[in-house]
């Protein structure tokens, strides 16, 4: 499988990475094993969690997907083969969840710790804290590059100024910058990153992983009536988000598009993402090695200009 290059960096991806956030959530340890051997197996390598994930969960208090992933590499001494990237900033530390230098190095010890590794390949800062200065949070960064226990630094949920302010500090102070963003994006939440924001990752060469893409599972059309609510946790709020006239009309396009193409909803919309000239790997979770054989077979699926004209007018805001 064709990998990508990240940024200007020296790590490359295959075209999807799996999202992390519902292992020893809504899928249980073996469940996680089995979704995360398939992953392997169908030629992917990079895995996204966070130190936050799955706290909302009652009687969970975060780290858990950490743990999980670092059992399951731990056991198949798969480590060197995987691409591993995880958050901090959205954790209490200290009491609140921050950026700070001390917060980001407990946390970081935190997640090694959990992971059973002694290296994070991309680190990245899960959202923005304008409370605590840039070259605070990029300094704690940089000591942990040079000690080893981080390869790379990226950003999630930063605005297109206070990215280009984070890249402006780092080269002003020789710190490591962000090589990679990780945005909400996908066909229904286009607004916040195309423009501004995708223009400022093509012209400074940042890579772009985006979270939620296929829409917390809407877009692989699971959720299409308000009685679909009951068929995930998370099924309210995504039902209550986007199953409205502009949803519906996505839905349908990809279900055109994907009757014509001999493929599934899901693989049409994460085809779309990947076919963006900013996005160098869209994220999409797999609660079972059935679904991870619909990110495989996205990852090979071509949408011609019909297809594209079609997902254009139906996600226009």
């Amino acid at each position: 499988m064709q990998q990508r290059q990240i940024g200007k960096s020296d790590i490359s991806i295959a075209p999807i990475m799996l999202g992390g956030n519902v292992f020893g959530w809504t899928a249980d340890e073996p469940t996680s094993f089995a979704v995360l051997d398939a992953f392997v197996a169908a030629g992917f390598n990079a895995i996204d969690t966070a130190d936050v994930y799955s706290a909302w969960a009652p009687g969970h208090k975060g780290g858990e997907s950490e743990t999980v992933l670092g059992n399951w590499m731990a056991a198949r001494k798969s480590r060197s083969q995987i691409v591993l990237a995880t958050k901090v900033g959205m954790l209490p530390i200290g009491g609140k969840p921050g950026l700070s230098a001390t917060q980001i190095t407990e946390a970081a010890e935190g997640s090694l710790r959990r992971l059973k590794t002694d290296y994070i390949d991309i680190y990245f800062a899960h959202r923005d804290h304008e409370d605590t200065p840039l070259d605070e949070t990029l300094e704690a960064f940089a000591r942990l590059v040079r000690q080893g226990k981080v390869r790379m630094i990226g950003a999630s949920n930063y605005s297109a100024p206070r990215l280009s302010q984070a890249l402006q500090t780092a080269s002003t102070r020789a710190l490591p910058r962000y090589e990679i963003l990780q945005p909400l994006y996908n066909l229904c939440d286009r607004a916040a990153f195309e423009g501004e924001l995708a223009e400022l990752c093509l012209r400074e060469k940042i890579g772009v992983v985006p979270y939620y893409g296929l829409a917390a599972g809407f877009l692989t059309g699971k959720y299409r009536t308000q009685a679909d609510v009951a068929k995930s946790p998370r099924g309210a709020g995504v039902v209550k988000k986007y199953l409205n006239p502009r949803g519906e009309r996505i839905l349908s396009a990809l279900d055109q598009i994907a009757a014509r193409l001999a493929a599934t909803p899901a693989q049409v919309a994460l085809a779309w993402l990947m076919a963006q000239p900013a996005v160098t790997a869209p994220i999409a979770s797999a609660s079972s090695p059935s679904q991870v054989e619909d990110l495989a077979a996205a990852a090979t699926l071509k949408l011609d200009a019909q297809a594209q004209a079609l997902l254009a007018e139906a996600s226009a805001a």
